[in-house]
């Protein structure tokens, strides 16, 4: 899952050259709304919204659709490459919310530590776009995609409250209706470029649509009832250097000795941050799978 979410960034970053970010964004929202619903009737899901998940549904819907809007945006200026190692500043992000509004989740030396030197990566990354003048559209680009990675962060913390009383599928539909309406309107406002029906904005809305928003939204949320989200998050730590390879081959794109070091100092930071020293880990009831594998 890790790799496939590397090759996010650069399938949204292969269709805008034949569509807008805006454009792409509501149809790849209907993409992962149909796989949602297959799931959903596949697995006889309640899919009645209830009128006290009203407004919490709102709100993470308008939460997830600012955050694409960020994400798409700041693909379209910086390079994929760029994109994939700053996304994964989500977990220094998840590690500083979570000091404040998560119980018990204390931000320790250790984790402090990390995120100073991933932020470390964040400045090594940036120079990029110093080289040779300011290159505005780079740093316009990683800034906006930091953005995305807080918002991603906050609406992972906002979720994980939300899916313990609300069916995970619920989650996932009103994100992706509310993320349509949306979209579409911005779109018809502001985009009024030309586009096309190329074989790559069809394969870039494939992978984003039903491999990504569909499979990988389901295969996440199957991931986080079966193991520990820090054990996860170590996994995810690979999504850099997969997705700068990636650019790399698929897009051309030649990266930095910056881009490598900046990547590694973000991983490194990441993986420090959520760490969590085992005295201070709140005890919770194992699933069956993590059960079976210590056995």
């Amino acid at each position: 899952m890790s790799v496939l979410w590397s090759g996010n960034a650069i399938a949204i970053k292969g269709g805008l050259d034949h569509a807008g970010p805006l454009r792409i964004g509501w149809m790849r929202f209907v993409l992962g709304g149909l796989v949602t619903v297959v799931w959903a009737v596949y697995t006889k899901a309640d899919l009645r919204i209830r009128r006290v998940e009203v407004r919490p549904l709102a709100a993470l819907g308008l939460l997830f659709t600012v955050q694409l809007v960020f994400l798409n945006l700041g693909i379209k200026f910086t390079t994929a490459g760029h994109a994939t190692a700053l996304t994964v500043t989500t977990a220094i992000w998840t590690a500083l919310l979570s000091h404040f509004f998560i119980p018990g989740d204390r931000l320790e030396r250790g984790r402090f530590l990390g995120i100073i030197v991933a932020y470390a990566g964040v400045v090594v990354i940036s120079i990029d776009g110093l080289r040779s003048g300011v290159d505005r559209d780079i740093l316009i680009g990683d800034g906006l995609t930091l953005v995305s990675a807080f918002l991603l962060a906050s609406r992972q913390i906002y979720n994980a409250r939300l899916v313990e009383g609300i069916d995970p599928n619920k989650i996932l539909l009103t994100q992706f209706i509310t993320g349509t309406v949306v979209f579409v309107i911005a779109s018809l406002i502001f985009e009024s470029e030309p586009w096309s029906w190329a074989w790559q904005l069809w394969t870039s809305l494939a992978y984003q649509g039903i491999v990504i928003a569909g499979f990988g939204f389901i295969a996440s949320l199957w991931l986080i009832t079966h193991y520990f989200p820090s054990r996860l998050a170590a996994l995810g730590l690979i999504s850099p250097v997969s997705g700068i390879i990636l650019a790399w081959v698929i897009l051309g794109e030649d990266p930095t000795s910056n881009l490598w070091a900046g990547a590694v100092l973000v991983m490194v930071g990441a993986g420090l941050a959520q760490r969590r020293t085992r005295s201070r880990e709140i005890p919770g009831p194992e699933t069956t799978t993590e059960r079976a594998a210590a056995d």
